[in-house]
């Protein structure tokens, strides 16, 4: 009895040993594994294609302001780039491609060794078919393109560009992964435009327009998220000569808006209750000041009330003064004749300085003593 219990308890621990020696290795490479959790593999062609596949012609709404032009938009580290100024005096240049609430459609996607490249409403270059680069040879040689092609105006294009910067390479993911870095210039969970739009507005903004109520210092695209389109309009102008547009919404009996614009924004609100009651609001109750406006400031700022506009070229030495003197917007005066008025052109001048004409031989007339040469005043 005692012979087998011997072998059994060797057997025993070989076995424990055993599984303590494979279990080594997979915790170990675990730690290894672990300690580098920023470690990708690099995408694969097969994933490349899913994500192009997951992307392409998915409609969005634009969160922010997309300038067109191939400079766009750039995301890295989650960090947007330009800055909201850069974007809006880009917008003014180029013009935009879309802004905050706007649908727009991902016409492109290219994944590139470390960047990940989303176009937006056609991109920022606009590509022609294959056919319209067929061309006819006539016998002279020359080619003619085929009629019914595009016009010059046709090939601008009026789309945008999103840019996804990784350090070295671009990782191994999904389309919804590469929809979370994109979430900050895109809402892929909205449902209606109005939706996407009242996500881009400060929380205040969005509490009046889910009422249906109205703010002084809205602009008409909020005012019409807020309560439609108005069913009638009346411009005129104010006590002040001041022209202003007004939005009425509502008949009697019923509650009567009366909204004020001045400009693009809401100035005056006058509302008139069932009861018959007269509110009016005329304090600015949110501020909304839009990234045209601020760049508008900023180009204010930074030219100095002293500067004074630089003098008109002109051919005089320095320290030559001007022989007729010069008017604000540096035109000279035309000389005046003896008697004051104004010499027609070309300009007259004193007789007594004007010489005589030469006679035909060319040389100077004399007098008819045999003097010294001298000008014979004319007649």
């Amino acid at each position: 009895m005692n012979r087998h219990r011997f072998p059994l308890s060797v057997f025993a621990a070989l076995l424990l040993a055993g599984v303590c020696v494979l279990a080594a290795p997979p915790d170990y490479a675990q730690v290894s594994k672990s300690s580098n959790p920023n470690a990708a593999e690099k995408m694969t062609p097969q994933t490349r294609m899913l994500v192009i596949r997951s992307l392409q012609s998915e409609r969005v709404f634009a969160r922010i302001l997309f300038p067109q032009g191939d400079k766009g938009i750039k995301i890295k580290n989650g960090v947007v780039s330009p800055s909201d100024m850069v974007i809006a005096q880009q917008v003014s240049e180029f013009g935009a491609a879309a802004k905050p609430g706007d649908r727009c459609v991902i016409t492109d996607v290219l994944v590139k060794e470390n960047e990940i490249l989303v176009d937006i409403n056609g991109g920022p270059k606009k590509h022609q078919k294959w056919y319209q680069h067929i061309e006819v040879t006539g016998m002279g040689g020359g080619s003619t393109p085929l009629p019914g092609g595009p016009s010059p105006q046709s090939l601008d294009a009026h789309g945008s560009r999103v840019t996804l910067e990784f350090d070295k390479y671009v990782p191994e993911m999904t389309g919804d992964q590469v929809r979370a870095l994109l979430a900050s210039v895109f809402d892929f969970k909205a449902l209606t435009q109005a939706e996407a739009y009242e996500k881009t507005l400060p929380p205040k903004v969005q509490e009046a327009i889910k009422n249906h109520q109205i703010l002084v210092g809205m602009d008409k695209e909020m005012v019409m998220y807020a309560k439609g389109r108005p069913p009638k309009k009346v411009r005129d102008k104010d006590e002040k000569g001041q022209d202003y547009e007004e939005w009425i919404y509502g008949n009697p009996p019923e509650e009567v808006d009366f909204v004020r614009f001045k400009g693009n924004e809401v100035a005056r609100l006058e509302i008139m209750t069932v009861d018959g009651q007269k509110v009016v609001r005329t304090e600015k109750e949110v501020e909304l000041p839009s990234k045209e406006t601020e760049l508008a400031q900023q180009q204010q700022k930074t030219v100095s009330p002293t500067d004074k506009p630089t003098n008109a070229p002109t051919l005089r030495r320095p320290g030559e003064e001007a022989d007729y003197p010069t008017t604000s917007d540096h035109r000279t005066s035309p000389p005046l004749s003896p008697n004051g008025a104004s010499c027609p052109d070309p300009p007259c001048a004193n007789p007594q300085t004007i010489p005589p004409p030469l006679p035909p031989n060319g040389a100077p007339q004399t007098s008819p003593t045999g003097d010294a040469p001298h000008v014979i005043p004319s007649h």
